[in-house]
């Protein structure tokens, strides 16, 4: 991982929040505000990446962090919504030239923007979601994903039909290859646990090199690829990719035994509910309560600008519950994974990758 920044885009879920136009080409969320007012005037904004306010992922787990943080401690929050490359760096602007005290950024696209803003705002504070900036002023929220992933390339392998298990991601970046890297090491632990032969297809963890569709938010390209990979007898796949990976499970609606893993937020709640007979689980990222918390320390003057790395054993990652999928995980399966998650906690098991964020 660049000592700079981690890379990443892609994909949680808050009550849809109706846009107004406020500038061309950007956007804005309804202001919430708290009711104790305990805050007084403090205030708080947040810059959704080229994603927008509702992608199922990290700009709408975000948002809901601003609101649970607006509920608890009384302040007021909005989000600027970004619909293209063009509207970053002046929604970064607005929003700390706004008189609010805090700005939350969302994503490595926005990293530029933030550093700029970070170094001509010295006294507004910022936190940037899944990337690092190196600014006294900037907290980074990362997640080391990568642990949770293990799991569940664990679980695949030990559901799996065919013998064959897939991933993929939006692009090759460290946020999103972070989960691939688990996902197969996940794999290749049961492999050496039940002496199985387990495929995983889609990404090769030594020349850190797979399957992209080259962005985050077409549906099409997700289905088409999964397509591909059910035809190669896939039966369990990850996508890495944002709003793409619901073409991941339309394509499982068409192929009975085939299920899929999400990421960031629980897709079981994200995903519309035709979805739920092929989720199996999700990698969960708790961008949320991140979120709020850190807002609520800045409220109470206790901002500092060290990493919070989401992992297994602060919460900050883990595995979704099974759902409807529950009775095709047998009982000994989950107690092992369960004795994985003790063992990735205590570090009796250490998960790494390229990616793993420091």
């Amino acid at each position: 991982m660049s000592s700079n920044r981690i890379r990443r885009t892609a994909l949680a879920v808050v009550t849809a929040a109706a846009v107004a136009v406020i500038a061309a080409g950007c956007a804005s969320a309804p202001e919430a505000s708290g009711t104790s007012g305990a805050a007084g005037g403090y205030c708080a904004r947040m810059v959704t990446n080229s994603g927008g306010l509702n992608d199922r992922s990290f700009n709408e787990s975000s948002w809901a962090g601003m609101q649970q943080a607006a509920k608890a401690d009384g302040i007021k929050v909005r989000a600027l919504v970004s619909t293209g490359e063009t509207d970053l760096a002046p929604n970064v602007k607005q929003a700390a030239e706004s008189g609010c005290g805090f700005v939350l950024t969302v994503g490595y696209e926005l990293a530029d923007a933030t550093a700029a803003q970070a170094k001509a705002n010295p006294d507004v504070h910022f936190a940037i979601v899944d990337e690092v900036v190196e600014a006294g002023n900037v907290k980074p929220i990362i997640f080391d994903t990568a642990q949770a992933s293990y799991l569940a390339g664990y679980l695949a392998a030990g559901v799996s039909k065919t013998g064959v298990v897939a991933t993929y991601g939006g692009g090759n970046q460290p946020p999103v290859t972070l989960f691939m890297d688990g996902f197969v090491d996940g794999v290749a632990k049961y492999n050496e646990v039940h002496g199985t032969a387990v495929k995983a297809l889609g990404w090769d963890v030594a020349k850190q090199d797979g399957s992209f569709t080259g962005d985050f938010e077409d549906i099409s390209k997700g289905q088409t690829l999964t397509e591909s990979l059910i035809d190669q007898g896939a039966d369990v796949i990850l996508p890495v990719a944002g709003q793409v990976g619901e073409g991941t499970a339309a394509a499982a609606l068409e192929h009975p035994g085939v299920s899929v893993v999400w990421v960031d937020n629980d897709g079981y709640d994200s995903l519309p509910a035709k979805y739920h007979p092929v989720l199996l689980t999700s990698v969960l990222k708790n961008t949320t309560d991140a979120v709020a918390g850190i807002i609520g320390s800045d409220v109470k003057g206790k901002f500092d600008s060290s990493p919070f790395i989401g992992t297994l054993e602060n919460g900050g990652v883990a595995l979704a519950p099974f759902h409807d999928l529950a009775s095709s995980v047998p009982a000994a399966l989950s107690t092992e994974i369960d004795g994985l998650k003790a063992d990735i906690i205590s570090g009796k098991l250490v998960v790494s990758s390229p990616s793993t964020p420091k």
